[in-house]
């Protein structure tokens, strides 16, 4: 068992989001560590590596420090996970705030950051089913809700519209993340191939081809009004 599994389980009980729930450690003297530039390293390596290569010890490495010195700022991998996807989330923008004129421009420029966002880190899409509970995760999800409260809508179809469009934007972000991580365009001439092979059984994927290679752009973003649209005709709802 190494470091990192001994560590893992005296903290059995600290998993995924429990960083934010404990105050940042200081020192009398300040430390030659810091939160920050742990954060800025991991997401480094993650961004060079992914996260099945972040472990304590690799990062104390390219820190050039000793992992008990890291271990004085973050307890776990998790935390350095948690505290990285959120260092994420603040490079996305929050649009002005336009009112409920406004609603649906809002939410398109958010989704749109977050969906940047995520592409420019491919390692953070598979990891959103963590519990997210950093300032600025919370931040834009405080965004979303308030942009389509005042747009007029109520729950049940609130918590379903900001659902579906969180829900829209990581799938599409981690599809295209997936496809990106291989040989694009072998991939797409092999399953061309299989369905031109199998045309009888598949016959509308053999005209129109499988979604590997097209403009991803283009896709989300008439993706992205459609969803608008179903979710616009249940403003002003009253709840059943």
């Amino acid at each position: 068992m190494d470091d990192d599994e001994v560590r893992a389980s005296r903290t059995a009980r600290q998993g995924a989001g429990e960083v934010w729930f404990r105050p940042a450690r200081t020192r009398r003297e300040a430390p030659p560590l810091s939160r920050e530039r742990i954060v800025a390293e991991a997401v480094a390596l993650l961004d060079e590596e992914g996260a099945e290569r972040l472990t304590m010890r690799r990062l104390a490495e390219r820190l050039g420090t000793g992992s008990t010195t890291l271990y004085w700022h973050v307890k776990t991998k998790d935390d350095v996970l948690d505290l990285a996807l959120d260092a994420i989330f603040g490079d996305v923008g929050l649009p002005s705030g336009g009112g409920a004129d406004r609603w649906r421009a809002d939410v398109t420029a958010l989704i749109g950051g977050w969906r940047a966002a995520l592409l420019r880190h491919p390692w953070s899409a598979a990891l959103l089913g963590r519990p997210l509970m950093g300032p600025n995760v919370l931040d834009r999800a405080e965004f979303l809700h308030a942009a389509l409260v005042a747009a007029g809508f109520t729950e049940p179809h609130l918590s379903a519209a900001a659902y579906g469009l969180s829900n829209y934007v990581i799938g599409s972000a981690l599809m295209q993340a997936t496809w990106l991580a291989r040989d694009e365009r072998a991939a797409r001439e092999a399953a061309e191939e299989h369905l031109r092979t199998h045309r009888e059984r598949y016959p509308t994927l053999a005209e129109y081809g499988p979604p590997i290679g097209k403009d991803w752009d283009t896709a989300f973003t008439i993706g992205l009004d459609c969803l608008l649209d179903g979710i616009e005709t249940r403003r002003n709802t009253p709840a059943e």
